[in-house]
């Protein structure tokens, strides 16, 4: 529940968080990125009682309740579609999901693509573990083929998704990999994709320290030789000369060429990782496409709107529509 923390001059780390006891295992990679969410509020100082998180189920969906804002537990799969209609109700609110790659790629693959074609202005923050933590371990969409964690009594069957390459081809308009303890890309990243206006993606690799044993933090923290050099496993875009930002978004060819550029870099194969932003481009909001068609909203959200007049009378009249729904066959 918000509280009335946007009276402070200077909101803190600290004061977006509650006294909820936590219960995730330790070493949990879901730590790191709770703590990017309370820096990433903090520093954009967004007014808690303006923010709204939503999450579905799974060890990560839990993080609405360790957040001091608005927020919402919904159901498996399904937190894009509740959050797409908060945002369509008032889009004055920020509006953040979080939830596992199994809530999000699994379960609720459908409404992950959906979400990308609208293109309404949110986060979406993927923990990727690839594992379902809170159900003692299976495979998750994203473990790739032929994996086995200590978990699972036979490899993984299944090929594993790309989260990036989905999110590209679905439409989302930012689109970026960060790491649960690489705490100044993780919260940097989420300032950048709250700031984006439009649907943002943000895959961020998460340990899980009871289940994965094969992507543990010190894997992701060690050093890979790459021909004869030892090199950190994780790297950052940004430090190459990679560039998925489209300049001219009314250039249907710069688009297009932008992000089959993107496509190309997140499919490729490769011992290292890289951190960063792989596309954005700047279109119409879902909202935007609303407002174009319904006059009502126009200048305004539909939260804003009146229901009743001064005497708490509706100022909608139905009776035309009730007349539709009468029938003399009883």
């Amino acid at each position: 529940m918000a509280s009335n923390l946007a009276d402070i001059t200077a909101l803190k780390p600290k004061d977006y968080k509650t006294d909820v006891h936590n219960d995730w295992c330790p070493g949990c990679g879901d730590f790191g990125i709770l703590n990017g969410v309370h820096q990433a509020l903090a520093k954009l100082q967004l007014d808690p009682s303006k923010v709204m998180m939503y999450s579905g189920v799974g060890c990560s969906s839990k993080i609405p309740h360790y957040v001091k804002t608005y927020g919402v537990h919904t159901l498996h799969g399904r937190s894009l579609p509740f959050s797409t209609g908060s945002k369509l109700a008032n889009d004055e609110l920020t509006v953040i999901v979080a939830g596992g790659d199994g809530d999000g790629l699994g379960i609720g693959a459908g409404h992950f693509v959906g979400t990308g074609r609208r293109n309404t202005n949110m986060t979406y923050l993927i923990h990727n573990n690839g594992v379902y933590g809170l159900t003692k371990g299976q495979a998750s969409p994203t473990l790739k083929l032929g994996m086995q964690t200590k978990s699972l009594k036979l490899p993984n069957p299944n090929e594993g998704l790309n989260p990036l390459a989905m999110a590209i081809c679905s439409g989302y308009t930012f689109v970026a990999r960060t790491y649960a303890y690489d705490a100044k890309h993780l919260s940097a990243t989420i300032v950048a994709a709250i700031e984006h206006r439009g649907t943002s993606f943000v895959d961020v690799l998460q340990p899980c320290p009871t289940y994965n044993n094969l992507h543990t933090k010190d894997w992701y923290g060690e050093e890979i030789d790459v021909e004869g050099v030892k090199m950190p496993r994780t790297y950052y875009l940004s430090e190459t000369d990679y560039d998925g930002v489209v300049k001219d978004s009314t250039n249907q060819q710069d688009v297009e060429r932008t992000k089959a550029k993107a496509l190309e870099r997140v499919t490729i194969s490769e011992d290292r990782i890289p951190l960063g932003v792989f596309y954005q481009v700047q279109q119409s909001t879902y909202m935007d496409r609303v407002r174009e068609n319904v006059e009502p909203l126009r200048g305004t959200t539909s939260a804003k709107l009146p229901i009743c007049d001064a005497q708490g009378n509706p100022v909608t009249d139905l009776t035309d529509l009730y007349k539709e729904f009468r029938t003399d066959i009883y």
